[in-house]
């Protein structure tokens, strides 16, 4: 067996698509702020720091560090002007979008079975959010009362997906060998091409009956069979 099992979330384990997500997420937070910044500002602002995160490749830099770097100075409003609105808008606006949000029944036995096989459990999600917005997702989806190893976020990680280091850090960052890990997600580009060039085994979370071949994963199925595998301790 694995010594860690990283999960992908959205997509994954909760029933979220971000196509469907970001678009309420951001008119959200717009009316928050648009005393004081237009959303078409706002909006534009956000993508091009997020970009400014997902290129990053400097260890010594958390993505928070990245993106106020980028974002404030940019928008024009200071630090300590905005950081109280938006700890306030992910403590009452975002805790509305959990409408967006659906729990898998499936993705909480597999978590557990994780759990029982002895793994070191990683939500390995997209580092762009902050940590208390992933745990509010976690506890959208039933699954935020698990003490997992690391919950990746913006605030601890220096890299992102796509890069294949954002697995490297992952895996030094709980104490393992990157041949130790197993990654399962739903994304070929995000999830299972970067976790394989970093050394990680993969799982692709697919339900489609057309399965391409030359997607380089160790395993794929769905949650059930991923469940069947830990079930049997054939997931080495």
């Amino acid at each position: 067996m694995p010594k860690a099992i990283l999960f992908d979330l959205d997509g994954t384990l909760i029933d979220n698509s971000m196509d469907t997500f970001l678009p309420p997420y951001f008119a959200a937070l717009t009316k928050k702020l648009a005393h004081l910044i237009s959303p078409d500002k706002l909006i534009a602002q956000l993508h091009a720091s997020t970009r400014a995160m997902v290129a990053n490749n400097d260890p010594a830099r958390t993505l928070a560090e990245i993106f106020d770097a980028d974002f404030f100075p940019s928008i024009g409003v200071p630090r300590e002007t905005l950081m109280p609105l938006f700890e306030d808008f992910y403590a009452r606006e975002y805790r509305e979008l959990r409408v967006y949000v659906n729990a898998i029944p499936e993705a909480r036995q597999v978590v557990a079975r994780a759990f029982q096989s002895g793994a070191r459990v990683v939500i390995a999600t997209m580092p762009v959010f902050p940590l208390v917005a992933v745990r509010q997702r976690l506890e959208w989806g039933k699954l935020a009362d698990f003490d997992y190893t690391l919950i990746t976020a913006y605030e601890n990680m220096s890299t992102s997906k796509p890069n294949p280091a954002y697995y490297r850090e992952i895996a030094a960052k709980i104490g393992c060998a990157p041949g130790e890990c197993v990654m399962v997600g739903n994304e070929v580009q995000n999830d299972i091409l970067p976790a394989k060039r970093a050394g990680m085994k993969t799982f692709w979370l697919t339900n489609t009956a057309f399965m391409p071949t030359d997607v380089p994963a160790d395993w794929r199925g769905t949650l059930t069979d991923l469940n069947e595998l830990l079930e049997r301790k054939e997931l080495d």
